[in-house]
This record gives C-alpha cells, sequence and structure tokens, in this order.
C-alpha cells in the first residue's frame, strides 16, 4: 500500500507518510468536527497536499494556527481515536468507545500501570481504576475473622458459672451438735446433706454473732462492739482504714469508705438482698425495711419481744454508712416475706441472698420470747431451725432462680462460745490478734481479749495429740495429722492452714448444695472459714475481694469443692 501523494510505501495501519506527512485517508467525523467548531468553518477533510519534492525541502505546510488546532484535537482524543481503536472501528461511534475502554480487567491486573497516554490525557480510566485496590481491603479481615473462627474455645471459667447464691444463716450451734451422729436437726444432717457437699472443716473466724457476720459480709474483723452484738449503734472511731483494709476503732456502725460484697454488686449491676425473718413486725413508726436504732442510740431490738423476733444483731448490713444514707439499704434489706415472690422469675430474684431467720428460728438455745406473755415459750433451738428449713430449703430449690445455675450454702455464725459445747478455735490464717481487740493481760489472747480457757469443751483433750502448729487440739478430737480426722475418715493433709484451739468462732461446718457439686460428698481434707467463703462468693461475681478476704494464704472455694464442675453429663461429651 502506497502513499496517495508521494508514493512511499505505508504499512497497513499508518496514517500518516513518513515522507511527505500526508494523512492517508480523511481524520475521523469527531475530530474533524471539533477542529471544525474551532475554526468556524466545515472541515471535510484534513489532508495536506505537499509536493514530491520531500519532506523538507518542498512540503507544503498547513498554517499555524490549523496546525495548534490539529495537535491540541490529537492530544485530547489520542487515546481513545488513537492507540485503542483499530482501523475497522474508527469511525465507530464515542460512547462505543469509551465502553471498550472500561476497566473490568483493572481488579485482575491492579499493579499494572496503565498506558502513559491514558494518565494525561483521560482522567476517568483513571479514576475508575483507583478504587480498585477497595475489594481487597476487606479481605484481612475476611481472613483475620476466618482465623477467629478456627481458633481452638477458651478453656473455660475455673469456677462454675453460678448466677444466685443463697446464703442462709443459722446461729450458736458447732459441728457436733448440727452434722454429728445425735443431730437434733434431722432434716438437715439426714435429709439435706445427701443432696449436696458438707465441709466438714469450716470455722467461724472470732467470738460474737455479729462480728463473724460482718466477717463475712465485708472482710472485717472484730471489735469489743461488735463482738458484744452492738448494745449501743455507735459510729466506728477514729474509722480510720490501714494498709489491710481494716477500719481502725471502737464501734458499731462503719464508715462510708468500709465496703461489703451488697456494695460491691451495686457497682456491678448486680442485684442482691437481705432477706430478715420478722424486719417488718416492728410496731409503726419502726421501718418495714432496713430496721436499725438511730445512730448514737441504745439498741432496743437487743432480744425478741412479743410478735417480733427481729433482732438488729442478725442483720449485718444496716451497720455500713454505705448502704443506711442511701437508698440501698431501704430498697434491699427486707422482710423474708419477700422472698416467696422474689423467686417465681429468675430475672427478678437477687445474684446473691443473704436469708436470716428470726431469733426463734436460728438454732440458737435460749428459748424464744415471741409469744404472747403468760404463753409457753416459742419452741427454739435446732428442731425449731430445722422445721424453718424444712419450709424455706425446698421452696428455694423448686425456683426457677435456684434452677438457673443456683447454690445454696448453709453455715452457722458461730459455735458456742460458752458452756460446755463452748468452741473458739480457728483455721486459715486467721489473725492470732486482731488490731482492734485489745490483748489479754495473761495467758494466750482469746477472740475478745480475754484469757483463752484451757480446753474449749471444758475437759482436757482425751489424747493430748497437737495439731501440726504443736497446740493442743481444739475439739477434743485426735488432730488432722494423718490420724483419724473429724468425720472419722483418714485425714492426710491439712490444707488452709492450721487449727488453734484460740481466736476464732469454732468449727460450725458448711453445707453446699448445686448441680455443681455431687450429692453426698464430704470435704475432710481442706480448711475452710467465713473470710474463705466471702472471697469464694467474690470469684464467682468477678469481684475484688474485701479485708481479710485478701489474704494471699487464705485457702479458697476451687474444683476440690466445687466438684461436679464441669457435671458430669457434660464430661461425658
Amino acid at each position: 500500500m502506497n502513499c496517495g501523494v508521494c508514493g512511499s510505501v505505508l504499512a497497513h495501519d499508518q496514517r500518516y507518510c513518513l515522507e511527505c506527512g500526508a494523512r492517508r485517508g480523511p481524520l475521523p467525523p469527531v475530530a474533524a468536527g471539533v477542529i471544525a467548531s474551532l475554526k468556524g468553518e466545515t472541515v471535510a477533510s484534513a489532508v495536506v497536499q505537499p509536493t514530491r519534492q520531500g519532506w523538507l525541502s518542498g512540503l507544503a505546510m498547513p498554517t499555524p494556527r490549523a496546525a495548534a488546532v490539529a495537535v491540541m484535537a490529537l492530544l485530547a482524543f489520542g487515546v481513545v481515536l488513537g492507540t485503542t481503536v483499530s482501523p475497522a472501528a474508527e469511525n465507530a461511534a464515542a460512547p462505543v468507545i469509551l465502553a471498550e475502554e472500561a476497566p473490568p480487567p483493572a481488579p485482575v491486573a491492579a499493579p499494572t500501570p496503565a498506558p502513559a497516554p491514558a494518565d494525561t490525557s483521560a482522567p476517568a480510566p483513571a479514576d475508575t481504576s483507583a478504587p480498585a485496590p477497595a475489594p481487597a481491603a476487606p479481605a484481612p479481615q475476611q481472613e483475620q475473622q476466618s482465623s477467629d473462627n478456627s481458633a481452638p474455645p477458651p478453656s473455660g471459667p475455673t469456677l462454675p458459672p453460678i448466677k444466685h447464691v443463697f446464703l442462709i444463716v443459722l446461729n450458736d450451734q458447732g459441728y457436733d451438735q448440727t452434722f454429728g451422729d445425735n443431730s437434733q436437726a434431722p432434716y438437715l444432717s439426714k435429709t439435706l446433706r445427701p443432696e449436696g457437699e458438707l465441709l466438714t472443716n469450716y470455722y467461724g473466724v472470732t467470738s460474737g454473732s455479729l462480728a463473724n457476720q460482718i466477717a463475712l459480709i465485708s472482710g472485717q474483723g472484730p471489735n469489743p462492739q461488735t463482738a458484744a452484738n452492738c448494745p449501743q449503734f455507735t459510729d466506728v472511731t477514729p474509722g480510720t482504714v490501714d494498709k489491710d483494709g481494716q477500719v481502725t476503732g471502737a464501734g458499731c456502725l462503719y464508715p462510708a469508705q468500709a465496703q461489703t460484697i451488697a456494695d460491691q454488686l451495686n457497682g456491678s449491676a448486680k442485684t442482691w438482698k437481705a432477706y430478715v425473718e420478722d424486719q417488718g413486725n416492728g410496731q409503726p413508726p419502726e421501718p418495714k425495711t432496713c430496721r436499725h436504732p438511730a445512730v448514737g442510740a441504745a439498741d432496743a431490738l437487743q432480744a425478741p419481744r412479743p410478735g417480733d423476733a427481729y433482732v438488729t444483731w442478725r442483720n449485718p448490713f444496716v451497720y455500713f454508712h454505705s448502704l443506711i444514707d442511701g437508698t440501698a439499704c431501704t430498697q434491699s434489706d427486707v422482710g423474708l416475706d419477700q422472698l416467696t415472690p422474689d423467686l417465681k422469675d429468675a430475672k427478678t430474684a437477687p445474684a446473691f441472698a443473704y436469708i436470716v431467720p428470726n431469733r426463734c428460728h436460728d438454732g440458737s438455745d435460749p428459748p424464744c420470747t415471741q409469744a404472747a406473755p403468760g404463753a409457753p415459750p416459742t419452741p427454739s433451738g435446732l428442731p425449731a431451725a430445722d422445721e424453718w428449713l424444712k419450709t424455706i430449703v425446698p421452696e428455694i430449690e423448686k425456683s426457677a432462680a435456684y434452677k438457673d445455675d443456683g447454690a445454696i450454702f448453709i453455715t452457722f455464725d458461730e459455735a458456742p462460745q460458752t458452756g460446755p459445747n463452748a468452741d473458739h478455735s480457728a483455721c486459715c490464717d486467721t489473725p492470732e490478734q486482731y488490731p482492734n481487740l485489745p490483748a489479754a493481760p495473761t495467758g494466750t489472747t482469746g477472740p475478745t481479749g480475754t484469757t483463752a480457757p484451757t480446753a474449749p469443751t471444758g475437759t482436757t483433750p482425751p489424747t493430748g495429740t497437737t495439731t501440726p502448729t504443736g497446740t493442743t487440739a481444739p475439739t477434743g478430737t485426735t488432730a488432722p495429722t494423718g490420724t483419724t480426722g473429724p468425720t472419722g475418715t483418714t485425714s492426710p493433709d491439712l490444707t488452709g492452714g492450721s487449727v488453734t484451739p484460740t481466736g476464732g468462732g469454732g468449727r460450725v461446718g458448711l453445707l453446699l448444695i448445686s448441680s455443681y457439686v455431687t450429692p453426698g460428698s464430704d470435704n475432710t481434707i481442706s480448711y475452710y472459714n467465713h473470710f474463705s467463703l466471702l472471697h469464694s462468693i467474690e470469684d464467682l461475681f468477678s469481684l475484688e475481694h474485701l479485708g481479710y478476704a485478701t489474704d494471699p494464704a487464705l485457702p479458697v472455694f476451687d474444683n476440690t469443692v466445687w466438684n461436679n464442675f464441669p457435671k458430669k453429663s457434660e464430661k461425658k461429651k
């Protein structure tokens, strides 16, 4: 194929002659139209007619204006009309040409740069290709998600997922009187015991019912007033908090900075309630909830009254300014009659329920004076407590709250502190001397600053066997050093610290009923006390630890107590 002007040989796709510069064929209609609009004239062809004398010597060039217009047109449409369109498609419509230039292949070859002319003269294709990496951005997220889903599941919590704790606190009975062979509480010792796990070596932490209950909910040690059940409702003074979290001084009403497990639950958006029998039986204007004397006044509720066996010192929550100064106490420290409606729905039942019978049903030996004047005394002691448990425990066990991963703890605040069954023994790293108690003038310091009795049972221990610390065995039984233990079984080890004959509230035992413990099991090796229980309940609810419950040497409830966790049904899967 030759040039029509000078006859030079042209390639099949060559548009301009290299010898004379003549264009082969007319301009495309689009380019011709643009040039014509710029010149103000109709351009049918842009073919230059030079002579055949050569490119430099006889070339007839277009006018400068026409050349400039042609150059601008070629730069503007070079990519679309010159480099990507075949000669057969030169006359195709512009939209079709642009469709052929669309960038579907771009995501496949995103790293490959576009041709240079496209970058400078056609911003549209450049903009279209810019988002190309965007579809690839989610890829790492998808990859990460896939990796997370394929990771092995966590090993699970070390403690069972308990949602509802029911803590029943009775009064003034020791382990042998309660769970021994001659127990006067057959429902507790014979019927309920096979349903749960008995912690045979569980101890009170001091002398005095109120002092033990305060320890159980706050980790605070005793002072002379709380050990005496606080006949005067006075503030603890000076009331400063030491490095161990203990409020120093004497008195009954703890300052606001002293926290309880109730405060902790309030702060963690969990609920609590204290159900105290006969709380609402007072004569007006006495309140029906959070019932306590006026600050600084004598406590008129130290003993039962006809028709009203509520006593203040069996309700430890009212001894904390952090609760009684606001609405927490009036809303959550209620009568026992509120337990039944609260149990109907697991969503309305509290996470932590502290349940206390009145003075006639708490197990203590003194006769109850709840009856009308002249009538026989109302039955009391262990038989009355046993009958009371028959009405309370089955109701809890049938409730939706208990079935929703619940646990029932039944224990006593202290063993008898006087009489033939007196027991002042302690375990589990209990302080030898509480900072707020005065030292005994002579001999070994007892729990209230008095000289400890020679033998807690009032008799000389029969064997003289010593505990691992070299002190006389506190209960008159063979010490747990590999010989016969408290339940007649061999105790190979003393876990949780040594037992001492003084400084504590005596051995009281604890029965734990839950689907996460093996029914009918006995824990005879480990040793625990009220501080252990507080620490362990705080662990169940992922709370910090208070007072003496922070002691790192304190034995706490682990898989030796939760001996059916995971449940047997889950282990088989």
